[in-house]
């Protein structure tokens, strides 16, 4: 129950609304609880063949009752219901929030599926909890309490009687919480796994299509769900005991009340009528005996959920601004000293030693795995260095404002991602006041102008998810593009023109060259077309510099750059002659 500890900030910004909605419970159950005194006072009039009113009188007066209650009821529920959605929409823009500052590292471990279940189904069940658990606690609290003390006004010994077989009922809604809450947990575990099974297929349809893998796809989803309907069986098994159980203690109580009351009556010490308005009230306190189950299903539910939330929130960003962080004047110098990375303890960089002046271009190549797009993804602190430091204009990387260095950087990554958005939409996602004229030469500088008149719409054409309806060379000229779109003093491009064909390229590359004067710019690329002419050149093997220079200086050693020349230099060739 620690778990729901955390909704308290929560809970206290709402606190008139779950005041009001408590004392609308209140008024409810006392209007309710004052029908059995009418029905008593009925009774024993009619009983005694004096009645101080007609009986349609306290006919009215039940059935006012009855409207009274009724309004009461549904503002309880508008007032109470209401501040729990609240309270959702509250929570869910947090954790949204929350998930937007959590840093890359975090997205690489944990599963998307997982991620979306619990800011929805999750979600849900602590809504529950907010809304009719608490609800419904209140009412069950007032309605026994009332009640109760009602019984004990009409006749306390027939009430020490009946309450007999309710101890009983403390223990099994005792155990079952404990149980309810570890079954509930495998629930929404199970339930993430389904999330993310679905989440990769739709995703990755294209792969499983082209696999022949939707049988085998199938299967596994089926198994996943099989799993998820035995792990919620376990929970119906466990209520189809309880409901039973319950219904039996009422019962029981009933009963006793029968025989002992009806004694009482016969002997003269209660009234015909204050023994219908006792068993009246006994039956009022079966459902909140019955609603106790439920209720507690609830807590258990919004418990097991808020503790997965909680996860969430939880965690902290790996990557973020330290508090001593100052503004810089930003100019573009960066100076790689000794910089190493490991992931989950695998060596990718080791002591790296590059320093790029500021309006520099500096290509970075290698073989697979040689560490460059990493190497690039350092500059906007996607990643943190495990050892060594990044300078930017003399200022280490990690003391500046992270919205700041971010927003100086121009990042176009290996693996393009667009929103399904416009074309313009994400062209402008991260400078979206630039205007129309400046719009159109970014799109010439691509040379994504040719298939913009294509499209039906131009620019207001939808790309799809993730630019599914655009192919790879259109996607990747959109990301680049938005890159340009910010003016970055700083552009890293990793690989960003590997599915454009030859030409295409060589007219972006003639645009950039225009557009990176004055910028630092680095890039990856396979092509050394790409990168030729760069004013410098960093050959990476197994993640440290293995050589530097120009493009002349280079393919004059003998090393990993002069083999790469020569191999595409042959495929050229051959390509020439097929």
């Amino acid at each position: 129950m620690r778990e729901l500890l955390r909704l308290r900030p929560y809970l206290a910004r709402y606190r008139r609304s779950y005041a009001v909605g408590t004392l609308h419970v209140l008024i409810t159950n006392a209007i309710t609880l004052l029908g059995p005194l009418v029905l008593k006072r009925a009774v024993d009039e009619l009983r005694a063949g004096v009645l101080t009113m007609p009986l349609a009188g306290y006919a009215a007066i039940l059935v006012g009752l009855s409207c009274a209650q009724g309004i009461f009821r549904f503002w309880m529920r508008r007032v109470m219901i209401g501040a729990s959605r609240r309270i959702e929409y509250d929570l869910r823009n947090d954790l949204f929030e929350h998930l937007e500052s959590l840093s890359v590292p975090f997205y690489d471990k944990m599963r998307t599926g997982d991620i979306v279940a619990r800011a929805t189904n999750d979600l849900n069940a602590v809504r529950m909890f907010l809304g009719p658990a608490i609800m419904y606690v209140a009412n069950t609290v007032f309605t026994v309490t009332i009640g109760l003390t009602m019984m004990v006004y009409i006749d306390w010994r027939l009430t020490v009687v009946a309450l007999i077989p309710f101890p009983v009922l403390s223990v099994v809604v005792n155990r079952l919480g404990k149980r309810l809450h570890t079954l509930f947990a495998r629930i929404q575990e199970q339930y993430s796994a389904i999330s993310t099974h679905v989440q990769e297929n739709i995703s990755g349809i294209r792969v499983v299509k082209a696999f022949v893998r939707e049988e085998e796809q199938v299967g596994r989803f089926r198994l996943l769900n099989n799993e998820f309907i035995r792990r919620n069986m376990s929970m119906v098994k466990l209520w189809g005991l309880f409901f039973p159980f319950m219904g039996l203690l009422t019962g029981i109580a009933l009963l006793i009340v029968l025989w002992y009351g009806g004694m009482r009556v016969i002997a003269g010490k209660l009234t015909l009528g204050g023994f219908v308005a006792f068993t009246t009230y006994l039956g009022m306190l079966t459902w909140p005996a019955i609603a106790i189950g439920w209720v507690l299903n609830m807590i258990q539910r919004g418990a097991a959920s808020m503790g997965r939330i909680g996860e969430l929130l939880d965690e902290t960003a790996q990557i973020a601004s330290p508090p001593t962080a100052r503004a810089v004047e930003i100019r573009g110098e960066l100076e790689f000293d000794g910089v190493s990375f490991a992931y989950d303890d695998e060596p990718i960089l080791r002591g790296v030693d590059v320093a790029v002046h500021a309006g520099e271009t500096v290509a970075v190549v290698g073989g697979i795995g040689s560490g460059k797009s990493t190497l690039l993804s350092l500059v906007p602190r996607l990643f943190d260095p495990t050892e060594g430091e990044i300078r930017l204009d003399g200022v280490p990387l990690r003391t500046i404002p992270l919205p700041q260095l971010r927003a100086a950087v121009g990042f176009v990554p290996q693996e393009t991602f667009l929103f399904s958005m416009t074309v313009g939409e994400n062209i402008l996602f991260g400078a979206p006041t630039v205007g129309d004229d400046r719009l159109r030469e970014i799109c010439a500088i691509v040379r994504i102008e040719e298939d913009l008149a294509k499209f039906p719409k131009g620019l207001d054409t939808m790309v799809g998810e993730r630019g599914v309806l655009l192919s790879g060379g259109q996607k990747q000229r959109i990301a680049l593009a938005r890159a340009i779109a910010r003016d970055p003093r700083i552009l890293v491009l990793d690989d960003s023109l590997s599915s454009v064909d030859v030409r295409t390229e060589e007219e972006i590359l003639a645009g950039l060259r225009r557009f990176r004067r004055g910028r630092t710019t680095l890039i990856v690329s396979h092509r050394l077309s790409a990168v030729r002419d760069a004013d410098r050149i960093v050959v990476l093997e197994k993640g440290a510099v293995a050589e530097s220079g120009s493009h002349g200086e280079l393919i004059g050693g003998h090393g990993f750059y002069l083999r790469l020349y020569e191999r595409q230099k042959l495929k050229r060739e051959l390509e020439g002659l097929a």
